[in-house]
């Protein structure tokens, strides 16, 4: 087909391919695919002058008068030239999340740490005092994207976590403290301080502290969501060590531990001989990780001291019951008329019981202070008798069986 100079004519993109040369203005292609190098399906969208995009139509046509250079226009080639140098705003990438990190079935990372939650707190022997300080400060939340804050338990993304402490190897009820509860909450922060009393040398050798964060709920059994575990043997005496630890998944607790390890409780007692008065002023101060005897899981303890040989019968002291306890304080102190050289012949007899109303009172355990007694028992006796006028606290473990005391009330 010949084109006249000054003839308008229309080509359809079929014929348009099918030509090999054409003279004129307009260009020779051999597929329509040489103009549209950026598009590599389809038809792109036409371009204005200013390389705004506008929706092609279904038949598209190509005139010579559209296709011929112009003082105030490019030509096709130019214009889409240039719209693939300019910038072009894209639609943003969707984050690639599976390829940067694990994520778990509920959104998760599959790390626990990520998964569970972090908690920030720290502990403190006090070598003194026999106490082990447990400061339970926050559970760390950074950023959303990182997902490491403690992992909701509710309907509501939400949980509502407290944090729990074990001595292990131990009974779990007798030491067992746990901080107070926070509503409605991933990022809690309690700064509370829970005090284990009577912990020894020993204790911190061979303990473990178990740290664990639940989610309460009213209506049906708490949550457990993580927890961690630290070697008392890892502190140093009066020093206080930070801790900032990924929660982990629960662990089995070993249950075939030594029966022989297997203890009834301490009891913190203080000797005074008053040699002004002339009496022996025995303190009864407070108890620790008793053994629980009643079907809650507790105990109702009180104490009583007795000083033997006891002919008369009249030495039986008692100090108040405390309900539903198994570290009960009790701060009573009970006196003794007695003449300093007589205590080398007299022996201390302090046990410690579970009130029931109704039954026979439970015994849970005792200790003997005494000239025949043994160990620290034998040494806290010594230097009362020693040190007239001293007020002398000593931490006991109490034991199942008290030789030759009669175990009712």
């Amino acid at each position: 087909m010949t084109l006249r100079k000054g003839e308008k004519t229309t080509i359809s993109i079929q014929e348009h391919m099918a030509i090999d040369v054409c003279p004129g203005p307009i260009r020779p292609i051999k597929q329509i695919s040489d103009y549209f190098p950026r598009f590599p399906r389809g038809l792109p969208a036409t371009v204005s002058r200013s390389n705004s995009l506008r929706s092609s139509s279904s038949q598209a046509t190509v005139s010579p008068s559209e296709t011929a250079p112009r003082e105030d226009d490019e030509d096709v080639d130019q214009l889409f030239g240039a719209y693939g140098t300019e910038p072009v705003e894209q639609p943003a990438k969707p984050p690639v999340k599976q390829e940067e990190e694990a994520v778990d079935a509920d959104g998760y990372e599959s790390d626990d740490c990520t998964a569970l939650g972090t908690l920030d707190f720290s502990l403190l022997y006090d070598q003194e005092n026999n106490a082990l300080h447990c400061t339970i400060n926050k559970a760390k939340v950074p950023k959303p994207h990182y997902r490491k804050g403690l992992k909701p338990m509710d309907h509501n993304g939400l949980s509502d976590p407290y944090v729990k402490l074990h001595l292990l190897p131990g009974a779990s009820k007798a030491n067992k403290l746990r901080t107070k509860t926070l509503r409605n909450t991933l990022n809690p922060t309690w700064n509370e301080t829970l005090t284990y009393y009577g912990i020894t040398d020993e204790d911190m050798i061979r303990k473990t502290l178990r740290v664990s964060v639940c989610d309460e709920d009213k209506f049906r059994h708490n949550e457990f969501i993580g927890e961690t575990r630290i070697p008392l043997k890892k502190l140093k005496p009066n020093q206080t060590k930070k801790f900032n630890i990924c929660l982990e998944k629960q662990l089995p607790i070993d249950k075939t531990e030594d029966k022989s390890l297997e203890e009834r409780g301490r009891i913190l007692i203080s000797l005074k001989y008053n040699s002004q008065k002339q009496a022996l002023h025995v303190g009864i101060v407070r108890c620790a990780h008793l053994a629980a005897m009643d079907a809650n899981g507790y105990s109702d303890p009180y104490v009583k001291t007795y000083l033997k040989p006891d002919e008369d019968k009249k030495s039986k002291h008692k100090t108040a019951v405390k309900k539903k306890t198994l570290n009960p304080e009790f701060n009573e102190e009970f006196c003794y008329d007695i003449k300093h050289g007589d205590l080398t012949k007299k022996t201390l007899e302090v046990t410690v019981w579970d009130y029931d109303i109704g039954k026979s009172n439970d015994f849970i355990g005792g200790v003997v202070l005494g000239i025949n007694a043994k160990g620290e028992r034998l040494k806290h006796w010594f230097d009362c008798l020693k040190n007239k006028d001293k007020k002398i606290e000593r931490w006991h473990t109490l034991t199942n069986e008290l030789p030759g005391a009669i175990l009712s009330d």
